[in-house]
């Protein structure tokens, strides 16, 4: 089932006649090789650690700067909201990256400011080229889909990882790459296994599936409502629910309570009833197939107030606060602070405080809120219950990120944060699309829809 839907993407990006490669192609490399390569492998003989993904961002951010100086080759043009803000936050981390050098920094925090600054540069460069250069809806349906096949097929391998403690991520070591970092990707809790497939961290993995989790169902509805094979996208979410659960991450559970909100507030009535059913079913046979499980991510919320890894959390505000006041608007520098040499913040908001100040802090929040408000504002405007759909559904991801970086410092992670770079530069391009809809002829119904303008279109 996997091997027919990793060829029917493959399959779908060529239409009649010759495709060229566009923002969308780039896009589809860069989740396939941030997804299926683990994330502690990096290139080698470079003096950064930077992973494939990482060098694939780059180049798409350097297509979209070439891109930017040519009518001929497909990008968009104009100002967004996306674009505003990826810009404001590039200037506030070039501006505290300025400061922190001008002055005196140890060779080693030095060097770790030079990578973090190029991580950012990554960061922005592939949103910006996804969010002009995907054209399309079915061009960013094909990016978004690659994204939820990757997410379940790192669920399988967590799956494994879990199950029979077996951790697939050893062969997937290509030649050319080589370990940054050492240690287990697999922990223990109340004595079930915590797993992270292919990421660096089972919270980390969490928090991936309950971004990846609305995705997945988007498709699997879409295709259901259009007549289309629904199968492979409800088996696809099954499978990222499942690796959800083996994270067993106290942020995963609140990301989908985030998600589920922002969802059922956009949804029909039939369709949340749907999902409740299924969400129980599916609760259900992990209770069967997993005994302890839901009882110890349970236990998680239960015991809150005497966790020890909630303690840990709360008890370096003292030294965040005293930091803080040192440089208050531009940081002590980007990637400038790092353990072990300084205390680890487990909460992003406080370490981005610490590196890039108050203003450094609000960029970072605004453009996940940008990302979110351009999804809702698509959603707003599009007359296509597809695409009005995939707005609320982009909104719901993107304040995922939102909530995980007050529970972990998510920066630090290289795959979700490539993840929410790329959706951010997603409901961009979506948004783009709406607007172009707005000033054009009204989309047809699909066979067996309301018009746009009728209720039902409205209770949607």
């Amino acid at each position: 089932m996997m091997t027919t839907l990793a060829a029917g993407l493959a399959t779908s990006s060529v239409t009649r006649g010759r495709m060229r490669a566009d923002g969308a192609s780039l896009a589809v490399l860069f989740a396939l090789s941030l997804l299926l390569v683990p994330a502690r492998l990096v290139l080698r003989g470079l003096p950064l650690s930077l992973t494939p993904a990482d060098i694939l961002s780059l180049l798409a951010g350097m297509s979209w700067v070439c891109a930017t100086f040519t009518t001929t080759l497909g990008a968009a043009k104009g100002r967004t909201p996306v674009r505003t803000a990826l810009f404001v936050y590039m200037t506030a981390m070039l501006a505290t990256y300025g400061v922190a050098s001008y002055g005196f920094l140890p060779a080693d925090e030095l060097k770790l400011a030079d990578h973090a600054l190029v991580l950012v540069m990554a960061g922005v460069g592939l949103a910006l080229a996804v969010c002009d250069g995907v054209r399309g809806a079915d061009r960013l349906d094909l990016v978004l889909k690659t994204v939820v096949v990757g997410g379940a097929l790192i669920s399988i391998i967590a799956a494994f990882q879990f199950v029979i403690d077996l951790d697939l991520t050893r062969y997937l070591v290509l030649p050319g790459l080589r370990y940054a970092s050492e240690g287990g990707i697999v922990e223990a809790r109340d004595s079930l296994r915590r797993v992270a497939a292919t990421t660096g961290h089972p919270i980390e993995f969490g928090v991936l599936c309950s971004m990846l989790l609305p995705l997945a169902a988007h498709y699997g509805f879409q295709a259901r409502e259009r007549g289309e094979p629904a199968l492979r996208w409800w088996l696809c979410t099954a499978l990222i629910g499942m690796g959800l659960m083996f994270s067993v991450s106290r942020s995963a559970v609140l990301g989908v309570v985030v998600v589920s909100v922002i969802l059922f507030s956009g949804w029909p009535g039939r369709r949340r009833v749907r999902a409740l059913i299924v969400a129980a079913v599916f609760l259900a046979l992990m209770k069967v197939l997993v005994p302890g499980l839901l009882g110890t991510i349970y236990g998680l919320f239960a015991n809150f107030g005497t966790d020890n890894s909630v303690l840990y959390r709360t008890h370096d505000y003292a030294v965040a606060a005293s930091e803080i006041a040192k440089h208050p608007w531009l940081g002590r520098g980007v990637g400038t602070w790092y353990a072990p040499k300084y205390q680890v913040f487990d909460n992003q908001y406080i370490l981005t405080t610490v590196e890039t100040g108050l203003i450094g802090v609000t960029a970072f929040a605004g453009v996940l809120l940008t990302g979110a408000y351009s999804g809702l504002r698509a959603r707003y405007l599009s007359r296509d219950p597809g695409r009005r759909d995939l707005g609320l559904t982009l909104a719901a991801c993107l304040i995922v990120p939102l909530v995980g970086s007050a529970t972990f410092d998510l920066l630090s992670f290289a795959t979700v944060t490539g993840v929410s770079f790329l959706l951010i530069g997603a409901a961009g391009s979506l948004l783009r699309m709406a607007v172009e809809e707005r000033h054009g002829p009204e989309p047809p119904a699909r066979p067996g829809e309301a018009p746009s303008g009728s209720s039902a279109d409205h209770d949607a």
